[in-house]
């Protein structure tokens, strides 16, 4: 079993920057891969950004691209998601998540944080 806690949320002017955290714990880190998704009000959970088990390799969604930066230390066995530039189409609950591998289907993930609350408004 993992556990995942997320931090780092908060309220946050159109144009600025987050950092979330996602701290693991149970499980060797390196072998799962780690995501991020995210879900508004109104809408269905989607997939934000991962991060591969062992090779690093990153996956985004289209619409954070070159504003959202996933890294992972793997001493620490956290997981991060730099977010810069931020919209206020990127308000929502973000999920942290872990995997024994990749994928961006929702459903396969098998662990998930309680989620962290990101809004975005002047």
């Amino acid at each position: 079993h993992v556990q995942l806690v997320e931090s780092g949320g908060g309220l946050v002017q159109p144009g600025g920057s987050l950092r979330l955290s996602c701290a693991a714990s149970g499980r060797t880190f390196i072998n799962f891969a780690m995501g991020w998704f995210r879900q508004a009000p109104g809408k269905e959970r989607e997939f934000v950004a991962a991060i591969r088990e062992i090779s690093d390799t990153k996956y985004y969604t289209d619409s954070v691209k070159a504003r959202f930066t996933i890294a992972r230390d793997n001493a620490k066995s956290t997981v991060y998601l730099q977010m810069n530039s931020l919209k206020p189409e990127d308000t929502a609950v973000y999920y942290c998540a872990a995997n024994r591998v990749f994928t961006r289907l929702e459903d396969a993930w098998d662990y998930w944080g309680e989620g962290t609350q990101v809004t975005v408004s002047s």
